[in-house]
């Protein structure tokens, strides 16, 4: 069963809790925003006992709780003498950050509905003290772009090594069928020798052997396979590093019947031999054999 994991999420507002839980949701945990502090032993007890349904929570916990926030130093201490484990992942920012922020989105800091929002912030900031101190992490935003924060969480709280991150999903497809309106990259295979041509060989498809060996012996097929599995080894590990979590690779002939899909297939073998999570999909060969 895998292991209970428990993460609360607070901090400055206009820190990027929001981002933090989006990029957690995508990690597969289970998240609730603005969730009140006494409920919090209540709620992690409940999906502890899930069977291992519910095994990683992220919960968003700040000062929109009002009154209910100001016990939150207590709540902890009470769920330590019950031995409930949890992290305190802690966002913040600088005042000059945190100020521009908020002219931008135009939002009003919560602690300052009336006044300034610099008044806002110290308020915060003195009411979050004792909670900062109790953070397993502190991360500051103001220098971080929404993708380097997302690697940053990525590399606190995914279980996942770096290559199962994420998911490639490799489509073969017919230009003539139209492009999979999905595909993150297009690669347009009909410059290579089409075996339509071949009369043996038009109604099998870029799986079978002999339509396999009819590609692969021509020296511009190996060259360009050789130099497109080159590319996709640099593009791949930066994809990864920018924290993406699924890429869908599209490779596409007249019809997606032989090229795309020996293509494919040999992308597929490539990317799961380095140990990648990946699957492959020939979109338009049912296709190609009922007009047939």
């Amino acid at each position: 069963m895998e292991q209970f994991r428990l993460v609360i999420v607070t901090g400055l507002s206009g820190a990027g809790k929001t981002q933090v839980m989006r990029v957690l949701e995508d990690l597969g945990y289970f998240c609730v925003d603005n969730l009140p502090p006494a409920l919090i032993p209540k709620f992690a007890d409940l999906c502890s006992q899930s069977a291992g349904r519910v095994s990683r929570i992220a919960l968003v916990v700040d000062i929109r709780g009002g009154e209910f926030f100001d016990k939150m130093v207590q709540v902890l201490e009470d769920m330590e003498s019950q031995g409930i484990l949890y992290e305190i992942l802690f966002l913040e920012a600088s005042d000059e950050t945190l100020i521009r922020r908020y002219k931008e989105t135009r939002r009003r800091h919560p602690l300052a509905a009336e006044g300034r929002v610099s008044e806002g912030i110290t308020l915060e900031r003195a009411r979050l003290e004792k909670i900062r101190g109790r953070a397993t992490h502190i991360i500051d935003t103001s220098e971080l772009s929404t993708p380097q924060l997302k690697e940053k969480i990525t590399a606190l709280y995914s279980e996942s090594t770096e290559h199962e991150r994420m998911t490639i999903t490799i489509v073969s497809f017919g230009f003539r069928h139209g492009l999979p309106l999905d595909a993150d990259m297009v690669y347009d295979v009909r410059f290579l020798p089409n075996p339509h041509y071949v009369e043996s060989l038009r109604r099998r498809s870029g799986m079978e052997a002999p339509v396999r060996e009819y590609i692969w012996k021509w020296p511009i097929t190996q060259q360009f396979t050789e130099k497109l599995l080159n590319l996709i080894d640099f593009l791949v590990p930066n994809y990864v590093k920018e924290g993406k979590s699924h890429l869908v690779i599209a490779v596409g002939c007249t019809g997606g019947m032989h090229r795309s899909v020996f293509i494919a297939e040999k992308l597929y073998a490539h990317l799961k031999n380095k140990g990648y999570k990946v699957n492959v999909e020939h979109r338009d060969v049912k296709h190609n054999l009922v007009e047939e």
